[in-house]
């Protein structure tokens, strides 16, 4: 397969690149600082960008067979501007399979029906700027007709993965408190590939 992956300089997207490129895959990646990527191979295309610019999520799509998302907010609205240019290039492309890494503020709560966990009672305000704009960028996705899925990781310290965790399809699974970005990374990439939990979003704990 060929994988497009965006944020493959960071924690969880430069895992899920070791990964591909482990298991012989290709992969392109779209990245402003060529240099912070460490990984190098013949399987991987390499592209100096920006992935708000629309000319360039278009050439990074070439010859792509799934996208690959571990794009956080930035503190800003690089999601919500992202999303519909990497949408409209994908359905020109033909491609259709992408997840992406979320938060797991954005799956229902359980203590609150009808409400996302990060606008209940107990939220931190200051937690909610991110986890809205992953909302806007899920809601885009759902429009779309994509085969989506959204991998939603709690508490995410640095660690290797264990490969024991739990998974709920739009819920945190029960008292989970964290996940490893190893495990995380593991987890999207095998999601990715086996094409499972098309159209939902993913909980992801120990």
């Amino acid at each position: 397969m060929h994988f497009l992956i965006l944020g493959a300089t960071g924690r969880v997207g430069s895992r899920v690149l070791e990964q591909a490129l482990a298991d012989n895959h290709k992969a392109t990646v779209l990245v402003r600082d060529p240099h912070k990527v460490k990984i190098r191979s013949e399987q991987l295309t390499l592209l100096q960008g920006d992935a708000c610019d629309p000319d360039n999520i278009r050439r990074s799509l070439d010859g792509v067979d799934i996208v690959i998302s571990c794009l956080g907010t930035d503190g800003g609205t690089v999601l919500t501007e992202v999303t519909p240019l990497l949408i409209r290039a994908m359905e020109s492309h033909g491609v259709s399979r992408i997840v992406t890494v979320g938060t797991a503020g954005i799956l229902q709560s359980k203590e609150h029906p009808g409400l996302l966990r990060y606008e209940t009672p107990e939220t931190r305000r200051s937690s909610t700027r991110a986890a809205e704009e992953h909302r806007k960028a899920w809601e885009l996705l759902q429009a779309s007709g994509l085969a989506w899925t959204i991998v939603c990781p709690t508490y995410l310290p640095d660690g290797e993965a264990l490969g024991i965790y739990r998974v709920a399809r739009d819920f945190l699974p029960d008292d989970g408190k964290s996940i490893s970005v190893g495990d995380t990374a593991a987890f999207t990439y095998l999601t990715a590939c086996a094409d499972e939990h098309i159209g939902h979003r993913v909980g992801l704990a120990y």
